[in-house]
């Protein structure tokens, strides 16, 4: 974000603070798109990650009086976004579904339309099982282990941003990075092997 976008999104901050949902209408354009990969890689559901978007800035524009510009704006919409997306997992996990509560199937719209692509002779490596079991090995971590990979290796940031997110110390970030990468390169040690 450059610096016209950061003074830009100051002034929509200060607005939004003075109850101007246009402005705000606007910062959720900004984020929302980070707002949701973050929760959707949390959580690996589409509709979950859809209301754990809405709920992130739901308690953003509740709470926006408490942000006080120590952590960048996005970084603090992450924060509550991870936290949301963690609160969601531990509700699930105390009330689990019951086998008539079938977790929705989760659909691309694109695979419809979109024609396939013929791999190219020699591909080996069939994308789509690669896809499943990432996201199964990324399934078997803790929700705060899951949370800071998704930080760290999808949305790219400093152990600083994520320490900032998170709210706990950059050493803390870099332990959990540690256990997790260690964890999935186990799950995911016989399927490379095997390529």
């Amino acid at each position: 974000m450059g610096s016209g976008d950061l003074a830009n999104e100051t002034g929509l901050i200060s607005r939004s603070r003075n109850g101007d949902t246009v402005a705000f209408d606007q910062l959720i354009t900004l984020h929302r798109d980070r707002v949701y990969m973050i929760a959707n890689h949390i959580l690996r559901n589409n509709d979950d990650a859809l209301d754990v978007t809405q709920e992130t800035f739901l308690r953003a524009w509740k709470s926006l009086a408490r942000f006080d510009g120590s952590a960048t704006f996005g970084s603090w919409l992450s924060r509550i976004a991870s936290n949301a997306s963690i609160d969601l997992i531990r509700r699930r996990q105390s009330h689990p579904q019951t086998e008539f509560e079938a977790a929705p199937m989760s659909i691309d719209a694109a695979s419809r339309t979109t024609p396939s692509q013929p791999d190219r002779p020699g591909e080996s490596i069939d994308r789509a099982e690669m896809r499943e079991r990432f996201e199964a090995a990324l399934g078997t971590l803790s929700p705060e282990h899951r949370m800071v990979v998704v930080l760290k290796e999808v949305e790219d940031l400093s152990y600083q941003e994520i320490a900032d997110t998170v709210g706990c110390s950059i050493g803390t970030v870099m332990s959990r990075l540690f256990y997790a990468r260690k964890k999935l390169q186990n799950e995911l040690r016989d399927f490379y092997e095997n390529l």
